[in-house]
């Protein structure tokens, strides 16, 4: 008996072993929570058929200008390890590595992008495609105006790329908008002191809720990179107005209080099944890339309570709860 389970383990170590390898070239960071939701559905949909390898651009987290040596080192860790198929995460990736693919017959599939991907060069090609991602500004204020009064939004974000970007694609370039009589003004900050000098005055400037977009490039006033989760706390404890979220890893204790909410790992899911369709065929076919549009109901309970709001019966949808 003995006998027959070692067997059974050195196949399996052989199977193992023979799996091909999926390189996942992030924008970010292990340690950063989109990421992490995006891998978790990769895993889910490709780890038991391939070995993912992943490596980190770490952009949210150094210079713009060490950016093209990130991605050289990126480029490095695929010439070495010949992946059957190469995931780039977020726009960061797409922009310095996706031209490169382009001269190549590498099978690639990105995810999390919020630029169109024309403006990267790598429209058309068959062996090139992937998911995009579009905060869903509209349906969070719909579902949003039925939890407390809207009329005008304040919606901050730093001033990262991907920030940058999703001013441009998604709110067409502009940093105020009207939708459905509610005024949206949208800010890009660059600066700690500053992100607090807006929050504070909010409700002067009779903001009703404040959104909270992306807060990961944040710098002190010596130039110093904030850390992620001391800015959304921050912002938690002091904002004088509700704040509410596009992302699911800004909702929670001494977060935001939650809404209509992108997850990574949908991004991830998504981009897993593309990928299996790309390497079930021997010939490459036009894939279109596609918008990963489904959001789900998450809202923080401890926050819901410090603000006194409820969306029991008045949103008829299904709701996740979070501490």
């Amino acid at each position: 008996m003995n006998r027959f389970f070692l067997i059974l383990f050195f196949i399996n170590v052989q199977l193992l072993a023979q799996k091909e390898d999926i390189l996942v070239i992030e924008s970010y960071h292990a340690q950063y929570p989109w990421d992490k939701s995006y891998k978790e559905g990769l895993q889910e949909v490709l780890g038991s058929k391939y070995n993912l390898v992943f490596f980190e651009m770490n952009t949210k987290r150094i210079d713009k200008n060490q950016y093209e040596k990130m991605a050289n080192l990126a480029w490095k860790r695929y010439e070495q390890l010949n992946p059957v198929l190469v995931i780039l995460g977020d726009d960061n990736a797409l922009k310095y590595l996706g031209y490169r693919f382009v001269k190549t017959t590498t099978k690639v599939v990105y995810l999390g992008i919020n630029n169109n991907p024309r403006n990267y060069s790598i429209s058309g090609y068959k062996h090139i495609t992937g998911i995009l991602e579009r905060p869903l500004l509209k349906r969070s204020l719909f579902h949003i105006s039925k939890l407390t009064k809207v009329k005008k939004v304040l919606v901050l974000f730093d001033s990262g790329t991907t920030s940058k970007v999703i001013v441009d694609e998604v709110f067409l370039g502009k940093t105020s908008l009207l939708i459905r009589d509610i005024q949206v003004d949208i800010k890009l900050v660059d600066k700690f002191y500053r992100w607090q000098k807006i929050v504070k005055k909010a409700k002067k400037e009779n903001y009703d809720i404040l959104i909270v977009g992306l807060y990961h490039t944040i710098k002190d006033r010596a130039y110093n990179h904030m850390k992620a989760e001391d800015v959304l706390t921050w912002t938690s404890k002091h904002t004088p107005i509700p704040p509410f979220a596009f992302w699911d890893f800004t909702v929670g204790k001494n977060k935001a209080i939650g809404g209509y909410v992108l997850f990574g790992k949908e991004q991830g899911l998504e981009a897993g099944k593309i990928a299996l369709k790309m390497l079930s065929h021997t010939k490459d076919s036009l894939i279109m890339p596609k918008t990963a549009q489904r959001g789900r109901f998450l809202f923080s309970t401890s926050q819901l309570k410090k603000w006194n709001l409820n969306p029991v019966g008045k949103i008829k949808a299904k709701i996740e709860y979070i501490k």
